[in-house]
Formats: structure tokens, C-alpha cells, sequence
């Protein structure tokens, strides 16, 4: 699987729909959903994904850089439900689609996520791979050159796969996924366990830089659940290396008390960094860290309030698709459904 820092043919989401999950919010998640997708659409094409019927308003909300596919869906975070895109030596991409139940069957139904990865695959035109466990996409990185960093608290939770043991989790990363090292952090956000938790995902934590170097978020102030838990993290990667055999380079971000976004769940689109915001005062020196790490890249601020209260960020809503893979061109509707055949019928 390539690094996300690598260039992308463009990038996958999915359209708000879970009115039990967004309540009286729903419209404002739309909202705030289709303001990323706007934001990376100045980057990299952007492809919506939304259920049948939906096109037409997506494509006025979302504007001219995104194209909404009509798939069915039940939830709206791809990362977690969609594919990952793996590539061989020839450039050759292909789809794996990994077991998805609901981050420990907390939703239903979730049998249309299920089968995403599957349709996507389809709708490109690619290969399609189904690995036989449950892997939600946040809940790893790679490197592209044989690294996965993933959390014992999520994938070792037994209501992901029960059936198998750390180290038989450890052959399937590397079987799908193109590796041959995994780095286990000891954990995720502490709160990440109510009804919209993912039990402890990476991307809540830490993002990667470039290859060896990641940001890590660890909070400072020891009276905060989060201290041990980052001070944990911390001494995990100090005492390992990645695939190339390199120590970690590792920087640090302290969101700060005051935090209402998870700034390490922010996306490498083509050029940019598209990292959610709060509207308080941390914002500002997360992203001059940002900007400090990323010199080459455009540091976009996104509004993330809505999208955390849901359970993630621009990350969690997200999936990369590497260079090498050919997007369908919308026709004059500018939408696409799952056949590919656009909605005017041309």
C-alpha cells in the first residue's frame, strides 16, 4: 500500500447519511463534510460517494472539484468501511477490501459498508482482494516501504477478531497490506469508547511526516488521562524502528486543554495538509506545527467541531487513491453511479 504522502490520482469520501448517529446535526455535518471536500478539491479530484437519489444535491453542496458516485452506504466514514489500494511492482493498483463490522458491531445496519470496497473496486475497474478479518483504515499507517503502525487497544479489542491471536493479525497486515514490520502503539484517544468511538484508532493519535518521521500527539499536562497514555506511545516508538531499520523521528503536538478537535486526524492531500479546526485557541499553534513540519505543503484549516462530535476528522472521512488508478469523468450531471454510467443516462 502506498504512503499517503505519495501522489494521488485523487481522494474518496462519503456523504453524511446516519441520521441516529448526527441527530438534529446531520445538516450541519453535510455541511461541514462537503467545506473539506471543497478544500482538498483545490488539491486532488474528489470522489462522494452517497446513496441513490442523493447526487444532485451533493454535487450543489459539494461544488465542481467533487464528483458524487451513487453506491449504497450506510455511514459516512470511508476510511474505516472503504478499500485500501494496494500496488504491485508494475504499478498495477488493485482494491483490498478488509471485514467491516461497525467498530465492534456498535451500528446497524452496516451491511451496504460492508460491501463498499467491493462496489468501489468494481466501479474502477480494478482487482479486488478480500482479506478474511476485520480492519477499519484508521486504525493503521504505512510507510509504503514495509512499515504498518496500528494500536493493541483497537486491534487486539476482542469485538474485532476474537478468532485470532496478535501475531496471526500481524501475518494478515503483511500479507495485504505489502509489509513486513508492524509497530504496535499501546493505545488511542482515552474517550475513544463511547457509541461513535472506534475503540482506540490510530489517526487520533499520530500521523505521519514522511518516511521515518511521524507527529505524535502527546499531551503535556500530567493531571490528563491522555498524559500516560501519550508518554506510553512515546516510549513505544522510541524503542523501535520501522521496516529500513530507521529510529523514529518523532515530533510531538500538545493539543492543549483547551482542544476540541483531534489534530493529528488531518489528511496529506497533493500539496496540502487539511487538518480540522476548533474556533478556539489552540488552533493556531497546532498549525504552526504543522506548517513547521510540512514546508512544502499548504496548511489548510477545515472546521472539524461537527466531525469530531461524530467520532473523527478529516482523516477518519477520507481515503487516498494512488496515482495509477483512471477516475470516471461525470457526464453533463456531474454524477456517477456505482455502473458507471452517469445519472443523465449518458
Amino acid at each position: 500500500m502506498p504512503a499517503e504522502w505519495e501522489p494521488h490520482a485523487g481522494c474518496l469520501m462519503a456523504w453524511p447519511t446516519r441520521a441516529e448517529l448526527w441527530g438534529d446535526q446531520l445538516g450541519d455535518a453535510q455541511r461541514d463534510y462537503a467545506a473539506v471536500a471543497d478544500a482538498i478539491s483545490v488539491f486532488e479530484p474528489v470522489v462522494m460517494v452517497c446513496n441513490p437519489g442523493q447526487a444532485e444535491a451533493v454535487g450543489r453542496m459539494c461544488g465542481p472539484g467533487t464528483t458524487p458516485v451513487e453506491i449504497p452506504i450506510n455511514d459516512s466514514w470511508c476510511r474505516d468501511s472503504g478499500p485500501a489500494f494496494v500496488r504491485n511492482d508494475a504499478g498495477e493498483v488493485a482494491v483490498v477490501g478488509f471485514g467491516f463490522n461497525a467498530w465492534g458491531n456498535r451500528w446497524h445496519p452496516h451491511d451496504d459498508d460492508a460491501q463498499l470496497s467491493r462496489r468501489l473496486a468494481e466501479w474502477l475497474g480494478l482487482p479486488f482482494f478480500k482479506a478474511p478479518f476485520v480492519l477499519e483504515g484508521g486504525s493503521f499507517f504505512v510507510d509504503g516501504n514495509g512499515t504498518v503502525i496500528t494500536t493493541e487497544q483497537c486491534l487486539l479489542n476482542p469485538n474485532r477478531n476474537p478468532h485470532m491471536t496478535r501475531e496471526q493479525l500481524e501475518q494478515g497486515l503483511c500479507d495485504y497490506l505489502g509489509a513486513t514490520t508492524v509497530v504496535w502503539l499501546p493505545f488511542g484517544h482515552s474517550l475513544d469508547t463511547g457509541p461513535a468511538g472506534t475503540d482506540g484508532h490510530i489517526d487520533g493519535v499520530l500521523q505521519y511526516v514522511s518516511a521515518g518521521h511521524v507527529l505524535l500527539e502527546a499531551v503535556t499536562d500530567r493531571r490528563s488521562p491522555e498524559f500516560p497514555r501519550g508518554q506510553a506511545n512515546l516510549a513505544a516508538l522510541r524503542a523501535t524502528s520501522d521496516a529500513a531499520g530507521r529510529p523514529f523521528d518523532i515530533a510531538t503536538l500538545d493539543p492543549g486543554a483547551d482542544a476540541t478537535v483531534s489534530y493529528a486526524n488531518h489528511y496529506l492531500a497533493n500539496g496540502a495538509v487539511i487538518v480540522p479546526v476548533g474556533g478556539d485557541a489552540a488552533d493556531e499553534r497546532a498549525l504552526e506545527t504543522l506548517r513547521a513540519l510540512h514546508p512544502h505543503r499548504e496548511v489548510v484549516g477545515v472546521p472539524g467541531g461537527t466531525i469530531a462530535v461524530g467520532g473523527g476528522g478529516p482523516h477518519c472521512i477520507t481515503q487516498q487513491i494512488p496515482m495509477g488508478v483512471v477516475l470516471p469523468r461525470p457526464g453533463p450531471s456531474g454524477a456517477i453511479t456505482a455502473s458507471g454510467r452517469t445519472t443523465s443516462g449518458d
